[in-house]
């Protein structure tokens, strides 16, 4: 069960850390300039991990492996931080984006899975869909 749940939790956790920075990223910094230290410091990090719980092969031998995934996921992560960046500084309530992003996310992998890795789509992920837009209209109803 441990095995199962941790992983969820520390996404919860960075997820909730991830956006308290990103909407205190100062409002006169140059996002990417946030991200040149985000980055470095991800780098940082990431090889120290590496070093101490990684299974003691070399960087020149994982390195060896990588296609052009890690590249795209690069991609991925600047627009995903840069969206949060620019909508936190557009004045979005950080209680109110994620919620957005997810339901319209979840909506969105509910199709790629089914695209790209033929899981099934249910009847319970529809109406999942569903509550997740409802929840939008409450979410977004003044």
């Amino acid at each position: 069960m441990l095995s199962y749940a941790w992983p969820i939790a520390l996404v919860v956790l960075s997820n909730t850390v991830y956006q308290i920075c990103a909407k205190s990223v100062p409002e006169k910094m140059n996002p990417f300039a946030s991200l040149t230290v985000t980055y470095l410091t991800g780098a940082a990090v990431s090889l120290l991990l590496f070093l101490l719980l990684g299974n003691h092969g070399s960087l020149t031998e994982e390195y060896s492996r990588l296609n052009v995934v890690p590249f795209l996921l690069g991609v991925a992560v600047v627009g995903l931080e840069t969206g949060y960046i620019y909508a936190y500084k557009a004045g979005w309530p950080v209680s109110a984006a994620s919620i957005v992003q997810s339901a319209f996310l979840a909506a969105a992998l509910v199709l790629v899975g089914a695209w790209l890795y033929r899981e099934p789509v249910t009847w319970n992920k529809l109406v999942g869909i569903a509550f997740c837009m409802i929840g939008l209209a409450f979410l977004n109803y003044k």
